[in-house]
């Protein structure tokens, strides 16, 4: 058997993601370069953006593609907390993406809009020294559905030309919405209302829930589902995509965050001593 010598790239991606606590807790990398508003459609809105944050120097770092929350309608991608500083200080590109929000588009042209962005950041990866091949989609709350079905539903990125394939890992953040059919069901008839504008009838609502396309043989990327330990709705979703991905033969992971809630565990995510940081 010929022996097989791995690369330079290869090692490094390697040496990142199965050891990333070393150069999170060494903090030797210098603060990030911050390259705003960067377009990722010709003459789209303003909304259509990203903020990339890159190490000083080095080329083939993996990426963080973060989605931001705000139920749809609002939130902005500069709202990153303490994630650009620390993550680059991991040795990462991370990427905030911006989006067009609801009511001004539906929310599956939001979905669409985070699809053309990661296309976007994949085929610009290198000239931010980002390594294409090593992607990982993040997400916090109306972010984590986002980024859920970005990462089971495998249409979105086929029609940008690429595949599910094309990610590393999807970490979606404290999601309600994983399941749509489920989640309306069970609120009180306010938010019921609420969701069911944004989101359709029945048949539109398990279209964009990813609970419904965990399947065999996709090349879903592995996945590590993080909630609010005492959040019963974040927790009972986590817990049911999780199931249905591992039914599918995903790999996946639960994590519950303890003594936080929805706003803090996003706003702590990042610095190396967070616990949930330590599960990504």
């Amino acid at each position: 058997m010929p022996l097989t010598v791995p690369t330079t790239k290869s090692i490094l991606a390697a040496s990142l993601i199965l050891f990333p606590s070393a150069a999170f807790a060494a903090g030797n990398i210098a603060g990030p370069v911050v390259h705003r508003d960067v377009p990722y459609v010709k003459n789209g809105d303003k909304k259509q953006s990203l903020d990339i944050y890159t190490p000083p120097s080095g080329k083939l770092h993996p990426i963080i593609f973060w989605i931001h929350g705000g139920g749809w309608r609002s939130g902005d991608k500069s709202e990153v907390h303490k994630k650009p500083p620390a993550f680059v200080a991991g040795g990462f590109v991370f990427v905030s993406v911006g989006y067009r929000l609801y009511a001004s588009v539906t929310t599956r042209t939001i979905t669409q809009d985070v699809a053309k962005a990661f296309r976007w950041m994949h085929d610009h990866a290198s000239e931010y020294g980002g390594d294409e091949s090593v992607m990982f989609v993040m997400g916090h709350s109306a972010g984590a559905q986002l980024a859920a079905l970005l990462c089971t539903d495998e249409h979105y990125l086929q029609a940008e030309g690429l595949a599910l394939s094309n990610v590393k890992g999807c970490i979606p953040v404290d999601g309600d919405t994983y399941d749509l059919p489920l989640q309306i069901g069970t609120v009180e008839q306010k938010r019921k209302d609420i969701y069911m504008r944004m989101f359709g009838d029945a048949e539109n609502q398990k279209a964009m829930s990813s609970v419904m396309h965990a399947a065999r043989g996709k090349g879903i990327p592995p996945f590590l589902l993080i909630h609010v330990a005492t959040h019963p709705e974040t927790k009972a979703q986590a817990e049911r995509l999780a199931k249905a991905l591992q039914e599918a033969g995903v790999s996946t992971k639960l994590f519950a965050a303890e003594n936080t809630n929805h706003v803090k565990l996003n706003a702590d995510m990042g610095p190396y001593d967070d616990k949930a940081t330590q599960a990504v």
